[in-house]
């Protein structure tokens, strides 16, 4: 069988490769691993909660309803840092095709986790498609606002980490003109910068990236991981480097960060605000592609 439940996860094996596969848990709907002819293509720390006591750290946490802390909103002020869906324990939906193997989940504020939607009491369904392809895995979100009356206010963002031989070594591109903001230097520019190299703690936002600026991992002249975006104009790079991922208790090896890096598709510089009865859709497609040089336009 291509699909496999348990108690607590499901595993997606593709039907023509045995070697590739995703494995999901139901908290937080967290793909903690994704192999692809037997290659790991996504990072989890060795020390990552998997009993569904907090949230994931590694392979793709869910950001939802919020990005990081919101400090100025009546409503997502009240929520921890990232919302509430990488918290909540998602309804396991089912398998919707056999090849490539595509299963759901879903999430609502009944049976998401009670102590935040006292917090942020909004109605709304989620429903996380994950598609298993033979050289590729996509992640779609589809969110209806379900309420009669009122609007429905909110981010989403694809938390990726991505599996990487060497940091120093690697570089983010395909994103060079487009306007950045810097998050540890509090400023917002246009980046001129070819490519993003690493040598120090990187936590940046880019804005409004068109969908056709394909972004890829790149290390010697070799693409590591190509990562398509579908509705999901910002894109998020990270690596907390060596001190800040010294104060993570949930961040083992503290020398992980030299085989990992964020690429995070999200809509997370705005808020989508969704009317009542309507439905906001996007996804994240992460593959393997040939070099592809992206200048600015």
């Amino acid at each position: 069988m291509s699909v496999q439940e348990t108690e607590k996860e499901v595993i997606l094996t593709h039907p023509e490769n045995k070697s590739t596969a995703v494995k999901i848990l139901k908290y937080g709907a967290t793909v903690y691993s994704w192999t692809l002819n037997g290659d790991e293509q996504l990072w989890l720390s060795t020390a990552a909660h998997m009993d569904g006591s907090k949230p994931v750290r590694g392979g793709i946490p869910l950001v939802f309803p919020v990005f990081g802390k919101n400090e100025t909103d009546e409503l997502l002020s009240k929520l921890p840092q990232h919302g509430l869906a990488r918290n909540s324990t998602w309804e396991f939906l089912g398998q919707t095709k056999s090849n490539p193997p595509t299963v759901q989940f879903g999430l609502n504020e009944k049976i998401a986790n009670a102590e935040l939607t006292k917090l942020w009491s909004e109605k709304f369904n989620l429903i996380l498609t994950i598609e298993l392809g033979a050289d590729f895995l996509k992640t779609a979100i589809s969110i209806e606002n379900s309420a009669t009356s009122k609007d429905l206010k909110f981010n989403w963002l694809f938390h990726t980490y991505l599996r990487i031989p060497d940091i120093e070594d690697t570089m983010v591109s395909n994103l060079v003109g487009m306007k950045v903001h810097d998050k540890l230097l509090h400023e917002a520019f246009i980046d001129k910068h070819p490519v993003i190299q690493f040598h120090q703690e990187t936590d940046v936002v880019y804005e409004k990236v068109t969908e056709e600026r394909v972004v890829q991992v790149v290390r010697q002249g070799h693409p590591l991981h190509t990562v398509k975006r579908e509705n999901l104009p910002d894109v998020v790079v990270w690596n907390p480097w060596t001190e800040k991922s010294g104060g993570m208790a949930d961040f083992e090896p503290k020398s992980g960060f030299k085989e990992m890096v964020c690429v995070e598709p999200g809509y997370v510089t705005d808020f989508v605000t969704l009317q009542p009865g309507k439905t906001w859709n996007a996804s994240q497609i992460l593959s393997k592609d040939k070099l592809k040089y992206q200048a600015i336009q």
